[in-house]
């Protein structure tokens, strides 16, 4: 059986991984980690997640760089659920104990220059680990995925906007020298745990945020290669994604070859559910690891709605598939 290890493990993702595997047949949960300084540090998970009372009862534990191989002893994968500047730092310290790392932070995300120093207010440190890392967007890349020892877990948003677009990208669908734009709105628990006065109960407003300096969107373009225009809003719910993707089709494309696309990509992935004549809603996806997508043609304009749960699909969930396709497992271990 396998050993997993979870750092940062108070926060949201953290907490729903740890849930994740303790349900998985051939994984053991050896160790839930906090950072020296957390406040959380040597309580149970459980006392912070009441829902996990019973299930996730084992304690959260300091570690700082010079507890890093004691805790690999043994320990097969680390999940890294922790502040992208801290994931930059330990990756390297964890890979170097012989552990397959899944990251959930954007640290080793985006090879393209200047991206981190733009983007995340950091100087990227290690380029050799940034080529050897493989974007965990599970449904696109799993023959690369089984073939690293650094995945890194794609953003929320981007999760739900290449959903809907790399079918069409990929069948070379959409007009040239056009820009797919994506409105999205995420709920609450995007932003983390940590109190502000930005996600606190009443000042959550709908709003729209992150106007053309959303890190996301350099993100979204360097993986569906080509650029979009990305507007992400904050809505007044707990969790949840919806996008709602405006995408202009080349001259002569038919419905039925946008149908097709979609067909060919998802036909046999049973965490994405295609919803021909209908359309995504939260309440279908909250709470499960699934993404949801629907979409209309009208002559040469298509509108394609993309619906997960932010932290599932968005994070937690679909780090696990990505462990699952890691280690040869079936996809949908301990998911459904």
């Amino acid at each position: 059986m396998l050993k997993a290890i979870v750092v940062g493990a108070s926060g949201y993702t953290g907490a729903e991984l740890a849930h994740f595997l303790t349900r998985h047949p051939e994984i053991e949960l050896a160790g839930l980690y906090v950072s020296e300084g957390s406040l959380d540090k040597g309580k149970k998970l459980s006392a912070l997640y009441g829902n996990l009372l019973g299930e996730v009862d084992l304690p959260l534990q300091p570690l700082g760089n010079s507890g890093i191989e004691q805790a690999c002893k043994g320990i097969d994968i680390v999940i890294l659920a922790t502040a992208h500047e801290i994931s930059h730092d330990l990756a390297p310290l964890f890979l170097a104990q012989n552990t397959v790392v899944f990251d959930l932070s954007g640290a080793f995300r985006v090879q393209a220059a200047g991206f981190y120093d733009k983007f995340y207010g950091f100087t990227h440190q290690y380029p050799d680990l940034l080529a050897q890392a493989v974007y965990g967007l599970a449904e696109w890349n799993y023959d690369a995925i089984k073939n690293t020892d650094l995945i890194a877990v794609p953003g929320c948003y981007t999760t739900a906007s290449l959903t809907a677009l790399k079918p069409l990208a990929e069948a070379g669908l959409i007009k040239e020298n056009t820009k797919p734009t994506i409105n999205a709105t995420s709920g609450v628990s995007g932003a983390g745990r940590k109190a502000s006065m930005a996600s606190s109960f009443c000042e959550v407003s709908l709003q729209p945020y992150g106007v053309f300096t959303h890190r996301h969107k350099p993100e979204i373009d360097q993986h569906l290669g080509m650029p979009v225009v990305f507007t992400p809003h904050l809505g007044s719910f707990k969790r949840g994604i919806l996008a709602s993707i405006n995408v202009q089709l080349k001259a002569g494309v038919t419905a039925e070859q946008v149908n097709q696309a979609y067909q060919n990509a998802y036909a046999d992935k049973p965490i994405v559910r295609l919803m021909e004549g209908t359309f995504p809603a939260l309440k279908n996806v909250v709470g499960t690891p699934y993404c949801d997508l629907g979409w209309a043609v009208d002559g040469e304009d298509l509108v394609a709605f993309s619906a997960i749960d932010n932290l599932l699909k968005g994070a937690s969930s679909q780090a696990m598939q990505c462990i699952n396709l890691r280690f040869g497992f079936a996809i949908t271990t301990s998911l459904l």
